[in-house]
């Protein structure tokens, strides 16, 4: 419900080896613009599938942390970088108006 409320269409809620196939189906599906999955899933995808899924724009796939995991997602840097192909650490402090 809470993802509905922040404008997400559809949820799907998989774990495992059937969570990384569905991600892929999902991913291949060209309905998305943005999906986001869990570290869990990313684990359970082959090495060819996460390196396509985290190489794409469109859609663009973000791994975020599971809940009380210790794991780390990608950084917002990093992030910026695959998408924008920009540093932002690099970036001094400045303002944008549109």
């Amino acid at each position: 419900m809470g993802m509905r409320l922040i404008g997400f269409q559809d949820t799907f809620i998989s774990t495992g080896v059937q969570g990384a196939r569905e991600l892929t189906r999902l991913a291949e599906s060209g309905k998305y613009s943005m999906i986001l999955s869990s570290q869990e899933i990313r684990r359970h995808l082959s090495g060819q599938a996460r390196a396509a899924l985290e190489r794409t724009l469109e859609p663009l796939v973000v791994f975020l942390p599971t809940p009380g995991s210790e794991e780390e997602g990608e950084s917002v840097n990093a992030l910026a970088k695959r998408v924008l192909g920009i540093s932002i650490d690099n970036l001094s402090s400045t303002s944008m108006v549109h």
